[in-house]
């Protein structure tokens, strides 16, 4: 936490992301709370989820377009800004469930705005030596915020109803705004190019740059695998475990008490650690830990096995956001951070649908034996051929403490 206090730009910036990620749970959970009770079909929220968190992944080499086109403070601020007034709209249209929709897509593809331009904001807010550390205190936030965010609605809800969440949640993008309007400017790189022109530029930059391609192809890879655990871990509680509703929420929550505990312990010792062999690390335990809950006695074995898991989730997010931003050059990150996350919710959608025919097709227990050995193959794969790529000497480039294709 020592950044936090040594640096007042790199504050402002996750002071302001904590504060939109809270309030992007916030105003998921009331939402689907407001869809269920409305339609009483499971449908409509699963369209509501495809609506805010799929379809704008389509559209990341466009969204991380404009971080490199305009000055990244400027798309921040704005991005929180349309939120903010999308979020009082839909407040305002909860009798009306396909504007609801429409308007719920909108946010969210404001939101694939802004994640790229944060992330792309952070080489420019704190020195080389500290971007792990930085990184690493960002996902820690959060994390702590898509925590916090439903236990908000939870005490909002019985008293102020959803459009009372729904407009604390617009609030809280204001203030994030108003956090952001401290940063000093960040400009584009001169000659931006047009947004179509500069998406096409980005995924030739990713696919012509080895170690970055190796990097993305790698964590969509393992996504993809591994994705369909939330939902395989429902049925491992029920059918395999024949236990309650209590063991799957405790089951669930294993993931996300490895990740706080995961950004906490980087936080302090990222910036002694190698974040290649940090991100291959990363993929192998989050892998590992699926294949071995295949195997899991009880439900206690599952959870530890599961929050081992979220230690490797945090590890595969700080490397591969630090390496990012020391492989790329600063007019370029946005496109690049767009397409990356892009594709890692395009993997995650597949591995929903995958996972879920072949939860049906078989069980809990062999759903997660197969997708952890497919993300260990995967791993495997990323490992030799990262080495392979960072050997090249006649390639290679110093960035930061690292030799890094060019």
């Amino acid at each position: 936490m020592g950044l936090l206090a040594a640096n007042r730009g790199f504050r402002s910036l996750f002071a302001a992301r904590f504060l939109s990620s809270a309030g992007d749970a916030l105003s998921l959970v009331a939402l689907m709370v407001h869809v269920a009770d409305s339609t009483g079909q499971a449908l409509a929220v699963s369209v509501l989820l495809l609506v805010g968190d799929f379809a704008p992944s389509l559209f990341g080499p466009l969204t991380g377009a404009i971080s490199d086109r305009f000055d990244l403070r400027r798309v921040m601020i704005g991005c929180e800004l349309v939120q903010a007034a999308l979020l009082v709209a839909i407040a305002v249209s909860l009798d009306h469930l396909p504007l609801v929709l429409v308007l719920v897509g909108l946010r969210a593809l404001a939101g694939q705005v802004f994640l790229p331009a944060s992330r792309a904001a952070v080489p420019a807010l704190v020195p080389d030596r500290d971007l792990p550390v930085a990184n690493s205190t960002l996902g820690f936030g959060t994390n702590g915020a898509e925590a916090v965010g439903p236990l908000l609605a939870a005490a909002l809800i019985p008293f102020a109803g959803v459009r009372g969440a729904l407009l604390v949640d617009a609030a809280t993008f204001l203030v994030s705004a108003l956090l952001l309007a401290t940063l000093r400017p960040i400009p584009s790189a001169p000659a931006a190019p047009a947004l179509l022109a500069g998406a096409r530029q980005g995924l030739r930059f990713i696919w012509s740059t080895p170690a970055v391609r190796v990097i993305a192809l790698g964590f969509c890879a393992v996504v993809a695998c591994n994705g369909i655990d939330d939902v395989a871990l429902v049925v491992l509680a029920k059918d395999t475990f024949e236990a309650g509703d209590a063991a799957i929420g405790i089951l669930l929550a294993g993931v996300g008490i490895g990740l706080f505990a995961g950004y906490a312990l980087l936080s302090r010792y990222a910036g002694r650690l190698a974040m290649a062999g940090l991100l291959v690390a990363g993929f192998a335990i989050s892998s590992i830990g699926n294949l071995l809950t295949g195997l899991a006695w009880a439900v206690a074995a599952a959870v530890v096995l599961q929050t081992v898991r979220g230690l490797g989730i945090a590890a595969m997010d700080v490397a591969t956001n630090t390496l990012v931003q020391r492989l790329v050059p600063a007019g370029m990150l946005g496109r690049v951070f767009g397409t990356l996350y892009g594709g890692i919710g395009a993997a995650a959608a597949l591995s929903y649908v995958a996972g879920g025919l072949l939860l049906d097709a078989t069980s809990a227990p062999t759903t997660f034996l197969i997708a952890g050995t497919a993300g260990t193959l995967a791993t495997i794969a990323v490992a030799v051929r990262l080495a392979r790529t960072l050997r090249r000497p006649s390639t290679s480039v110093c960035v930061g403490e690292e030799s890094i294709v060019d």
